[in-house]
């Protein structure tokens, strides 16, 4: 499984918006793009599809922007990898008959475990990382 860079600019990006949930402020590309150290011109094109996979929402004209469709505890990170490449992992194996079924199952199993991490990491959770609050803990 190799992702492209498309994929890293695309959560960079969600990143840079979920920094700013909550405050009802649209985020204009050429700012994500100097945060990120994106092409502008690129990043234009994985908004495009980041809105069309209900990520992010955009607002037109001069003081539009982009912003969170919902909040970060609600995306997660295979949200966004399938929105940039559809499904995150697959296989020839899938669909061909001349696969023996044990390494068909295995194929399933890495398949599962790529699906379910993806889905267990959410963008609160990344934000939290970055913040320490993920080393908090109760005495």
């Amino acid at each position: 499984m190799k992702l492209s860079v498309k994929s890293d600019y695309a959560a960079r990006a969600v990143l840079s918006l979920a920094r700013r949930y909550g405050r009802d402020e649209v985020t204009r590309i050429d700012v994500i793009a100097e945060e990120n150290s994106t092409p502008p011109n690129y990043l234009v094109q994985i908004l495009i599809e980041l809105k069309s996979g209900g990520i992010v929402k955009s607002v037109r004209g001069k003081e539009g922007g982009y912003l969170l469709a919902r909040p970060p505890a609600q995306i997660t990170f295979g949200d966004v990898l399938r929105s940039i490449h559809g499904q995150l992992f697959d296989s020839p194996a899938f669909t061909d008959d001349t696969c023996p079924p044990e390494l068909r199952d295995c194929w399933n199993r890495l398949r599962a475990a790529v699906e379910n991490e993806a889905a267990a990491i959410n963008f609160q959770q990344i934000l939290e990382m970055g913040t320490g609050k993920h080393l908090m803990f109760d005495i």
